[in-house]
């Protein structure tokens, strides 16, 4: 892994801030109708994407997610104006407006996706490690799933595969605590999300995820495990989300005063934090990134707004791929 830096902070700090304004954006053009169907939101569990960042080459290394997909394309090297178009289901997006919020792809990016059933992408990781692993690709796969996904039963068929044939995959549970709206501790008859990788003996572990810097620490050496051809690695980073499952969400679960007790360890405000005391940023060059991710934002909500929507005979060349197919009048 690259050495963490005072540009890795700078970095660090530029990206996951972006990442939070342009959700908030989307969360602000959903109210207005503008992005439809449903929304799911990152704001807060930004470290865990920043830290694994550092730690993977981008070059050759894949990921894919669940529906809470937004930023990780970008993060991979997306356009977020493709990205914020594709919300709006407008033509210059990632799909050409067909995939919208659940669904971001980002083939020549490695990012596949962007899966609202649920767990359904934790055997699909797996599926992209063993292609790798079965063209002699020196890759890695990072596959995410929810808490709630933990639950699924696909998740032991998959584990117990990947230990199998050991494949390049690292499985990455982000914990952020409830699910859609139940909390862990009413799931099962422990807490400890990262216990199950031990009846596999799959090396397993909880990780700080409001930290970057622990992110890429435990993210790091599963890849390096990967590569070495020693098979999988499953890590539960420890997050939470500010804001609801989806924009829907009424958080009945939880009290204010504990979504207030989380902003205290912020992964942005704590980059911040250190950037400040090692003065690795004046106060004015500070500005100028919060201004250059205020500019950045408003440039891809302008690029969506002013994007076309798909014309109807695109939803049969999505759908047909033979020009005289004899089945459509």
């Amino acid at each position: 892994m690259e050495k963490i830096t005072k540009q890795t902070y700078l970095d660090w700090y530029k990206n996951m801030l972006f990442w939070r304004k342009f959700e908030d954006k989307l969360a602000a053009v959903y109210i207005q109708q503008k992005v439809r169907g449903f929304l799911h939101l990152y704001n807060g569990q930004e470290a865990v994407l920043a830290g694994a960042l550092h730690a993977m080459d981008l070059t050759k290394d894949k990921m894919i997610t669940a529906y809470r997909n937004h930023v990780q394309p970008i993060g991979m090297g997306e356009d977020p104006k493709r990205v914020m178009a594709e919300l709006y289901g407008k033509v210059t997006g990632t799909s050409q407006g067909m995939g919208g919020s659940m669904h971001i792809f980002s083939k020549e990016h490695r990012f596949y996706g962007g899966h609202g059933i649920v767990g359904g992408q934790i055997p699909l990781g797996a599926g992209l490690a063993f292609g790798d692993k079965y063209k002699g690709n020196d890759a890695a796969t990072l596959c995410y799933f929810g808490d709630g996904a933990a639950r699924q039963g696909s998740l032991h068929e998959t584990f117990n595969m990947a230990m199998n044939w050991k494949l390049p995959v690292i499985f990455i549970c982000e914990n952020n605590g409830y699910a859609m709206g139940t909390s862990v501790e009413r799931t099962a008859n422990h807490e400890d999300i990262w216990k199950l990788g031990l009846g596999y003996e799959m090396p397993c572990g909880p990780v700080d995820g409001m930290n970057p810097i622990k992110v890429a620490e435990a993210v790091d050496e599963a890849i390096q495990r990967a590569r070495r051809g020693d098979g999988p690695t499953f890590l539960e980073m420890k997050t939470y989300r500010y804001r609801g499952h989806s924009m829907s969400d009424a958080q009945h679960y939880r009290t204010k005063a504990e979504v207030e007790e989380y902003k205290k360890i912020d992964p942005i405000t704590q980059v911040l934090d250190i950037i400040k005391e090692n003065n690795y940023a004046s106060t004015d060059e500070i500005e100028s990134i919060n201004k250059g991710v205020k500019d950045l934002v408003k440039e891809c909500e302008q690029f969506a707004e002013d994007s076309p929507y798909p014309e109807l005979n695109q939803l049969h060349d999505m759908v047909y791929e033979q020009e005289d197919y004899p089945f459509i009048s």
